[in-house]
């Protein structure tokens, strides 16, 4: 069974701050079900835009949700990524959108491909 979206949330920035980052809620979605979407800003001119990963069958032991970079690149600039966040809400008014802000860029997520 899969957790709540808000559930899932609170953890996320639970665990990104008590490593180091800066975590902020910047949407708030559908509390049981929707997708979630990850800004991560190095705060350096680079950022990243995570996205849900592709529905698999089989997920890692220990694994509720994975996640896939939204872009080819490793990094884009952050009005880039602001940009695919506003695209993205115009489809889905029901997303979630958290913000990390790390220097090392860590995500705290499982991120495939």
């Amino acid at each position: 069974m899969r957790l709540r979206s808000d559930i899932y949330v609170s953890a996320l920035i639970r665990r990104a701050e008590t490593q180091g980052a800066v975590a902020m809620l910047r949407r708030r979605g559908a509390a049981e079900a929707g997708a979630l979407f990850i800004k991560i800003d190095r705060l350096d001119g680079h950022a990243a835009i995570l996205a849900p990963a592709p529905q698999s069958e089989e997920m890692p032991e220990g694994v509720d949700r994975q996640f896939s970079r939204a872009h080819p690149q490793e990094w884009i600039d952050p009005a880039e990524a602001e940009a695919r966040l506003k695209r993205e809400l115009a489809f889905d008014p029901d997303l979630w959108i958290v913000e990390i802000e790390d220097r090392a860029g860590r995500a705290f997520v499982d991120v495939i491909g």
